[in-house]
């Protein structure tokens, strides 16, 4: 549990590394379009890093459920978040990376869906 909100504190302090970078840095260099993906990528990072908090303080669930929720949000946020961010910062064309951004949000959208699922599974033994 302990390496899994380590691992999450990690990308919290990221987190909010970037979206000071893009408030204070590139609102001049970007594009309104550009900043407002930029944007969303902090955003939908950060709902996930607090949620990953919570998973992880939450006692009803077992350390292998954590484990996969964790991956998969972590692996969300890396295709989500990163892809835009190698969009934006780096100007890599969206063509070449254009996969990873739907990537990561699948796993997003599975993560919630198991995350859905154990509690459902936990209502149905009480």
């Amino acid at each position: 549990m302990y390496k899994n909100l380590t691992l999450v504190s990690l990308l919290g302090a990221l987190t909010i590394i970037l979206g000071a970078f893009g408030a204070h840095t590139l609102k001049d260099k970007l594009t309104i379009d550009a900043m407002q993906s930029f944007e969303t990528a902090i955003r939908y990072q950060m709902y996930h890093v607090i949620m990953l908090f919570v998973i992880n303080l939450y006692e009803g669930f077992s350390s292998s459920f954590k484990k996969k929720i964790t991956y998969l949000f972590l692996l969300g946020v890396l295709f989500f978040s990163g892809s835009i961010y190698l969009i934006q910062l780096f100007k890599i064309p969206a063509k070449l990376i254009w996969f990873l951004t739907p990537l990561g949000g699948l796993l997003f959208i599975v993560g919630w869906l198991f995350l859905g699922y154990e509690f459902y599974q936990k209502k149905a033994e009480k």
